[in-house]
């Protein structure tokens, strides 16, 4: 009589079924969530003492000599003279102007990196870097330890930063704090684009647009943020 076939593996092929699974879980959505936890934890308690953050949104594409960096330079060297921590996505352009401005003003300033497949090396010019595989947690992070959000000309990353940030005020999901955008002659075509179209066609209520200000020159960044919270504490104590 002829004995049955056996579907029974061998010890190496359950050894190596077994690392299948491994490697395959690892990159499937159940590990993904452990490690999105793990950069919300670590970014939680690495950012926890940071105090009157603001963070600086812009091009990673100017030069140190462009008029842009230079002016992100000091405004980031003004602010952290006055006590603020400068935040920035750690790497070349505004994001450096703005990490070289604190450090020459010996102010407190943190990078946070993204790890991408072109990889953006980081600015020498952080005190404090952490790095993130995720946007998302990234930008939890400069939502939820920034007082300002100062927001230079940039391409379609820095419209991303600035257009979630207006939208979570928007919907009060986070306090509202200033959002500033540098350069009048840069941003005056976006402002009236919305205002001449999203605000007619009702998309936009003409109040919504004061969620944010335009200024020029580093004394007015600082100017708004002050007015801002300024303003604030007097509406509480109304309250009161």
């Amino acid at each position: 009589m002829k004995k049955k076939a056996t579907s029974r593996k061998s010890s190496i092929e359950q050894v190596k079924d077994r690392t299948t699974f491994h490697d395959n879980f690892i990159h499937a959505d159940p590990w993904r969530v452990f490690r999105i936890m793990s950069e919300f934890v670590e970014g939680f308690e690495n950012l926890l003492l940071i105090k009157k953050g603001v963070s600086f949104f812009g091009s990673h594409r100017v030069s140190a000599k462009h008029p842009f960096y230079k002016r992100a330079r000091k405004t980031a060297h003004l602010l952290s003279k006055k006590g603020y921590t400068i935040i920035t996505g750690a790497g070349s352009g505004i994001m450096e102007a703005a990490n070289r401005g604190a450090k020459e003003a010996a102010g407190k300033s943190v990078g946070l990196n993204i790890l991408l497949p072109e990889q953006q090396i980081p600015n020498r010019y952080i005190n404090y870097l952490l790095e993130f595989r995720y946007f998302f947690v990234r930008k939890v992070m400069f939502t939820k330890y920034s007082c300002a959000f100062v927001v230079f000309p940039g391409g379609f990353g820095t419209l991303d930063e600035l257009f979630e940030s207006l939208a979570l005020i928007q919907t009060y999901r986070i306090e509202p704090i200033p959002v500033i955008l540098v350069d009048r002659d840069y941003w005056q075509g976006l402002v009236h684009w919305l205002k001449t179209r999203l605000v007619k066609e009702g998309a936009l209520r003409r109040r919504e647009l004061d969620l944010f200000t335009i200024v020029d020159t580093p004394q007015q960044v600082l100017s708004s943020i002050k007015t801002f919270y300024k303003e604030r504490g007097s509406r509480k104590k109304k309250k009161r």
